[in-house]
């Protein structure tokens, strides 16, 4: 780590797209190391009126490949697998995953099913997979969420730090792909501003790659709009 952080001084901040390259430069493991923002937020999550959370579709896909899940009967439960959602049921995969077993990344349901999805928020909740209509992972549209989830989309939560983070690329794509996904990114925090949030709602944007050095990026050069 110390070869990697050579030569970058320490707590200057950086334009997107110089800290991309630099990123991109540094990035010498032996497999395709994930891009990462975090967002360090003037939150305070134990309040339920400064809670963040959103869903952020990556223009250019997140490089990552989801296993989704999907609960739905019938047609909808047949639109999910044409979709090309790797699990889908009903009771049956209620039963299983409260046993504790869960092969998938992303989970989504019809509003139908909720009562029965329900029950497994023990289970799904701690692990940010309860799903949520505020997030589009409760839904009639399980064709658009399935290929949302599985073309790139990233669902975010604020951590009790104040701090949201996620992959939003990989080490391969071009400079341009992955300064279009952090400000996207950045611009769907900033959009999920909640009514409680006082003061500075933006604090801190930070990039770095899975086994390199992170660097502090100026937010004016990531977000749209008002980062107040």
């Amino acid at each position: 780590m110390l070869i990697v952080k050579q030569g970058l001084p320490a707590g200057k901040s950086y334009d997107v797209d110089e800290a991309v390259k630099i990123i991109k430069e540094r990035a010498k493991a032996k497999f395709d190391e994930t891009i990462e923002v975090a967002v360090n937020l003037g939150v305070d999550p134990k309040h339920a009126d400064q809670m963040v959370r959103g869903v952020c579709n990556l223009p250019n896909g997140s490089g990552r490949t989801a296993r989704v899940a999907v609960f739905a009967r019938g047609a909808k439960a047949e639109e999910a697998k044409a979709a090309g959602a790797d699990i889908v049921g009903a009771e049956d995969l209620v039963e299983i995953v409260s046993k504790g077993t869960i092969n998938f990344d992303r989970c989504i349901a019809t509003p139908d099913m909720m009562g029965l999805v329900g029950r497994l928020g023990k289970v799904l909740g701690p692990r940010g997979m309860m799903p949520n209509p505020r997030v589009g992972t409760v839904t009639m549209d399980v064709v658009g969420a399935v290929k949302g989830a599985k073309g790139g989309s990233v669902e975010f939560r604020v951590e009790k730090a104040g701090i949201v983070h996620a992959g939003v690329g990989k080490a391969s794509f071009t400079a341009e792909a992955l300064v279009q996904n952090i400000k996207a990114f950045v611009d769907a925090v900033v959009k999920a501003k909640p009514t409680g949030s006082k003061g500075t709602y933006l604090k801190k944007v930070s990039l770095s790659s899975t086994m390199g050095p992170g660097l502090k990026l100026e937010t004016s050069s990531v977000a749209s709009g008002p980062v107040v």
